[in-house]
């Protein structure tokens, strides 16, 4: 009996959606239409979290030929010849960019720079040894009287 009235509720709201698409009013339809002609208002419906009744008043309003709308319209192919030649652009200045840091690999002097990595490392080792011996310094001392915080 259970098994039976679920299967009922979903026919009766199937039947009720199927009946309530059909029973939308026209300007729902266009408003669908205007918003496949402006996908990125879709976007930006779900980036902000905003109501579609809100974008679908401002379209009552405002209409479709508003300037407002410009914003969600799809990329024109001007503005992807835009993007193609920023892209190449981008690509030239990592290019010369990747060219002058061999250059300047080339004029290093690689003795040199053996040499600071060396003094480097050596500089890294000592540090390491004082902050040890500070380490052991600090231990041997908590060791011989841990109580010394609390003398008077």
């Amino acid at each position: 009996m259970g098994n039976q009235h679920k299967l009922n509720s979903k026919k009766i709201a199937f039947e009720v959606s199927k009946l309530g698409e059909q029973k939308l009013h026209p300007s729902i339809h266009e408003f669908k239409q205007f918003v496949n002609k402006h996908p990125k208002l879709i976007s930006n419906l779900r980036k902000k979290g905003r109501p579609w009744q809100e974008y679908y008043e401002k379209w009552i309003l405002l209409g479709e030929d508003d300037d407002y709308w410009e914003a969600f319209k799809e990329e024109d192919k001007g503005d992807e010849e835009k993007k193609k030649t920023a892209d190449e652009n981008t690509k030239k200045k990592n290019t010369e960019l990747l060219s002058q840091l061999v250059k300047v690999a080339e004029n290093m002097d690689m003795d040199k720079v053996q040499k600071q990595v060396h003094q480097l490392s050596n500089t890294i080792s000592t540090v390491q040894e004082a902050i040890s011996q500070f380490q052991q310094t600090k231990g041997s001392t908590a060791k011989q009287n841990p109580n010394q915080w609390f003398q008077d």
